[in-house]
């Protein structure tokens, strides 16, 4: 549970970096998004008890054994655990290809809680609507947008740059 590692960040001296899943079912681009929030410093990846991809033998290959080294808290009510991350100092990024801001221009450096959400449906509207920001990463080709896993890794690779600028 994500209450129970948030405090021991905060007792590291780490600002907080969680990445928040709404509904991403694919064993594949789980995987991926594992290991790219390993390797990019992410504290604790949340995602649903429900309505999420499974932790099995293929979420271990595709995350090439990341999902060992990454706390990984299931949530049985994601509005639940979005009001105690933000009544715990975090602000809310939410990935949307509707944003107006991008995620080069959005502050991304304090606490955060990096929000993403289905392929097919994006993020839950009650989520989204719990979000300090709203962010989408500029698409300049025919392309509508990116696969889930690319996106998570350009959104979690923009933090790691702008806290290192910082």
């Amino acid at each position: 549970r994500v209450e129970d590692i948030l405090p021991g960040i905060y007792e590291e001296g780490k600002v907080p970096f969680i990445l928040l899943l709404d509904r991403i079912t694919d064993v594949r681009n789980f995987g991926a998004i594992l290991r790219t929030a390993e390797c990019a410093g992410v504290n604790a990846v949340v995602i649903p008890s429900r309505n999420s991809a499974q932790l099995n033998a293929g979420t271990v290959k595709s995350s090439a054994g990341a999902i060992f080294n990454v706390p990984i808290c299931r949530s049985d009510n994601l509005k639940d655990t979005l009001d105690y991350i933000k009544q715990s100092g975090l602000r809310v990024a939410a990935a949307t290809e509707k944003a107006e801001q991008t995620c080069f221009t959005a502050d991304l450096t304090g606490p955060l809680v990096l929000l993403l959400g289905s392929e097919g449906e994006g993020i839950s509207a009650e989520y989204l609507k719990k979000a300090d920001v709203h962010v989408r990463i500029p698409v300049l080709g025919e392309t509508e947008s990116l696969n889930v896993s690319v996106a998570a890794g350009v959104l979690m690779y923009e933090v790691v740059r702008q806290r290192a600028a910082k």
